[in-house]
């Protein structure tokens, strides 16, 4: 009686049970607490599921709440029997559910990486992997949880094991090694011990990269971002080639000729470039050596053969060592071919050039090297080479003042640009751009009515585009008004606008029909435009309608 009332008196559930679990006593709390708490029956078919957590702490399930059962000290000859104290162990429960969740979660951290993630105790026994590990070796990672790496060597499938290394060095391991399962890709590995309070190894955890596919990846980005840096090399240059801002062609010979440049800009085959004075052959060279790979390589160099004096062509284009002759610099000069190395050499006049400079060209088109004045070795040079004259080469091979194999190593690819008066679509849109370049220079804003252009079309321009340019910056500097119409024309140009001049004469020539009628055409179109200003006044008196009028007009860019 005393015994129960003093366990009936303890402020906590307490339950006694015999060495095979069977109640043989207990308080009225715990009595309470777990229905069905009588003698006689096994503690552990009270509740729903029973946990033990070691040999004296077990947690139990009772109507979906959580206890915890703590057993005590058997007494001295009570070693057939002990006492279990009850405490709630809810807080358990969350504990266990917070450890299920960390555990969860460090199994998808370690799924959804590529490298192989590898856990073990410090005996070398596997508590974790990935399924990464599948693809490293061929084995499922079932394959390996529970088992020691020293086994798992043993049994290969495993060639070496960072794991072990940790353990016999105490600190943590870097190594790198080749795989040999199912491929013999480079492996870097890092091993890394946990340590416990006492300083001891608790656990190791390993990573495994695979270095051969981070190879190929960079290999694979470094080709992307030099094929990214060809696009845009192609791109600039394609830019280049639509908006040169020297280049203002309009006609379909030019077009043609343009076009032609660009397709063999980045071969390096002479070019002859052939036409009148003035005529754009400076600008068609430019343009070659502007769209080309050489421009990120050289400089763009250019000798007029005919404005420096025979006996010192030589040394400008060859160079000279220092003291060749009485004169020299005494360290020697560097030729032309030598400053346009890896870059574009441009001979303007090439026809002027004497037999024995002819002889020594031809050794550098053939061998690809020059020979300074006065040195003793020759130079490899990597030029390429454009050459233009306004004379007829091939009579003047004929006539033996040019040599026929240098004609012809410089006659690679001959381009002939027409003189302006046989491309009049090329005339309005170049005095435009002259125009707004030179208002641009002299910050001026002058315009040309459309009598003045008009003109300027039907004129011959035995000078082509030099002296259309020279015109345009003469009157612009010169007229003091802002608008240049006829009577501002120089006395010798207003003398080629009169009736029966050499310049209303000027379609003498025999042409075709349609040519002849557009000629007529525009002529009459410019006429009625200086005399009336609406389109609707011209189709009145041309009969004609006004839409036609505009199309017109615009056809002819008056």
């Amino acid at each position: 009686m005393e015994r129960s009332c003093f366990l009936d008196s303890l402020p906590f559930p307490i339950v006694f049970v015999s060495s095979g679990g069977i109640i043989e006593d207990c308080n009225l709390l715990f009595a309470k607490l777990i229905e069905g708490a009588i003698s006689g029956v096994a503690i552990e078919s009270l509740f729903e599921r029973w946990e033990a957590l070691d040999d004296r702490l077990v947690t139990a399930f009772f109507r979906d709440r959580c206890f915890l059962l703590f057993a005590s000290d058997p007494g001295d000859g009570e070693q057939d029997r002990h006492a279990y104290v009850v405490f709630d162990g809810s807080f358990v429960q969350r504990m266990q559910q917070q450890i299920s969740d960390l555990e969860q979660e460090l199994d998808a951290v370690m799924e959804i990486s590529n490298d192989v993630i590898y856990i073990t105790d410090r005996e070398g026994v596997t508590l974790k992997t990935n399924s990464a590990i599948q693809r490293f070796t061929g084995y499922p990672k079932q394959c390996y949880i529970n088992h020691n790496v020293k086994d798992l060597i043993a049994r290969g499938l495993m060639k070496t094991s960072i794991t072990l290394k940790v353990l016999e060095q105490k600190k943590p391991v870097n190594y790198i090694y080749t795989s040999s399962y199912l491929t013999d890709n480079k492996r870097f590995a890092t091993g890394m011990p946990i340590l416990n309070e006492a300083g001891e190894i608790a656990k190791v955890i390993t990573n495994v990269r695979d270095l051969t596919e981070l190879n190929q990846f960079y290999n694979e980005l470094k080709k992307a971002l030099e094929l990214n840096q060809q696009y845009r090399k192609e791109l600039e240059k394609l830019k280049a080639k639509r908006i040169d801002p020297d280049v203002i062609v309009n006609s379909r010979s030019m077009l043609e000729i343009y076009d032609v440049a660009d397709r063999i800009a980045d071969v390096d085959a002479t070019v002859l470039i052939l036409g009148e004075t003035g005529a754009g052959k400076d600008v068609l060279a430019r343009h070659i050596y502007r769209v080309s790979c050489r421009s990120e390589q050289g400089e763009f160099i250019k000798i007029n053969c005919g404005a420096i004096p025979h006996d010192l062509l030589e040394s400008e284009l060859f160079g000279y060592e220092a003291g060749a002759f009485t004169g020299a610099s005494r360290t020697g000069k560097p030729g032309l071919f030598e400053l346009a190395h890896q870059g574009v050499l441009f001979l303007d006049e090439v026809g002027e050039l004497p037999l024995p400079l002819q002889v020594k060209l031809l050794r550098v088109l053939q061998e690809k090297q020059i020979q300074r004045i006065g040195a003793t070795k020759p130079k490899d040079i990597d030029v390429r080479l454009i050459a233009a004259t306004n004379r007829d080469l091939k009579q003047m091979v004929k006539q033996g003042s040019f040599r026929e194999d240098l004609y012809y190593r410089l006659n690679v690819i001959p381009l002939f640009i027409p003189p302006l008066r046989e491309r009049k679509e090329d005339i309005l849109p170049l005095v435009r751009s002259v125009l707004h370049k030179l208002n641009r220079q002299y910050n001026t804003a002058k315009k040309l009515d459309r009598a003045v252009e008009s003109f300027f079309y039907q004129y011959a321009w035995p000078g082509n585009v030099r002296e259309l340019t020279n015109l345009i910056e003469r009157l612009i500097l010169t007229v003091p008004s802002d608008v240049i119409g006829l009577a501002d024309l120089p006395t010798e140009y207003r003398e080629q606008d009169e009736p029966g001049s050499a310049a209303a004469s000027a379609h003498t020539k025999v042409m075709t029909l349609k040519e002849a009628a557009e000629i007529a055409e525009r002529e009459i179109l410019a006429i009625a435009m200086r005399k009336y200003n609406s389109t609707y006044k011209m189709a009145e008196e041309l009969g004609t309608s006004q839409a036609t009028i505009v199309r017109k007009l615009k056809k002819y860019k008056l």
